[in-house]
């Protein structure tokens, strides 16, 4: 990473800082920052629009694998995360992942992730602007069920490189599991979902022509290095602060973003 220019190191350092904290402050998946400004960083390195969006997804999925950790044994340590859902929706998880990164993501053309990816931001930043919450109404599906769950999770992640949380958490509250539970088991999903994906952008995209210097497969270790090591110290920090700022009116302002982000991956993807 030597000839990664200092300014850069250092931009790609706060775009961690900043991701680490606001998914501990609003309880966001760092995917929705990470994805739009990784684009833009790989993309100083001559690649094209199509390989950019690709290695900015599968670069900030892979940063996931190292964040979920840390969530996760502060979720476990309180006693709210639901193993036996994460057992259940695992397999289906891993499905879906694997369909996405070794097959649907190789062949998808960057451009269409793009959209994909534009789409699934502005609807989280509606959600979150209306801090909309689903009605719970009934119990989470048995055996098959929850395996046909995991697969939808695992295979809409992947695509949008995202940990599942968007999916998972309103999911989980529809089936009558307490907050609390939801978003502790929705990061314990996340490490699954990660690592199958991160894995299977790797070996999808290891012979793919004109990758840029540093590159694993479709995963740009400058990103994953910076990115990871620090989103994770400022996480627990996010967290805390939510206890007494006014988060609600924090989510509106970041939805804001979240919209001019939408337009510029819009942008990006169509010249």
């Amino acid at each position: 990473m030597m000839d990664i220019p200092i300014p850069e190191l250092l931009a790609l350092a706060g775009l961690g800082l900043v991701t680490g904290f606001l998914a501990g402050l609003l309880g966001i998946g760092g995917g929705m920052v990470m994805v739009p400004f990784l684009t833009f960083f790989i993309g100083l390195h001559g690649v094209s629009t199509d390989l950019c969006v690709k290695m900015a997804i599968a670069t900030s999925m892979s940063t996931i694998v190292f964040t979920s950790i840390s969530s996760v044994r502060a979720h476990h340590a309180k006693g709210n995360v639901r193993w036996n859902l994460v057992k259940q929706l695992t397999p289906g998880l891993l499905i879906g992942s694997a369909i996405t990164s070794l097959g649907v993501f190789n062949y998808l053309h960057g451009a269409y992730l793009g959209i994909i990816f534009a789409l699934f931001i502005t609807f989280s930043a509606t959600q979150m602007f209306l801090d909309k919450k689903p009605p719970a109404s009934r119990q989470f599906p048995a055996k098959w069920g929850g395996l046909f769950v995991g697969v939808v999770i695992g295979f809409i992640s992947g695509l949008v490189g995202a940990g599942g949380a968007f999916i998972s958490v309103p999911f989980m509250l529809f089936c009558n599991i307490p907050i609390l539970n939801a978003v502790a088991t929705s990061a314990a999903l996340g490490f699954p979902i990660a690592s199958a994906n991160a894995l299977g952008y790797m070996i999808a995209g290891w012979s793919t022509p004109d990758l840029p210097p540093h590159s694993f497969g479709y995963v740009w270790l400058p990103g994953l290095i910076v990115i990871a090591s620090l989103s994770v110290l400022t996480a627990p920090f996010g967290a805390r602060t939510a206890q007494v700022w006014p988060v609600k009116r924090l989510k509106r302002f970041f939805a804001s973003i979240l919209y001019l982000l939408a337009i510029y991956m819009v942008y990006k993807s169509t010249r």
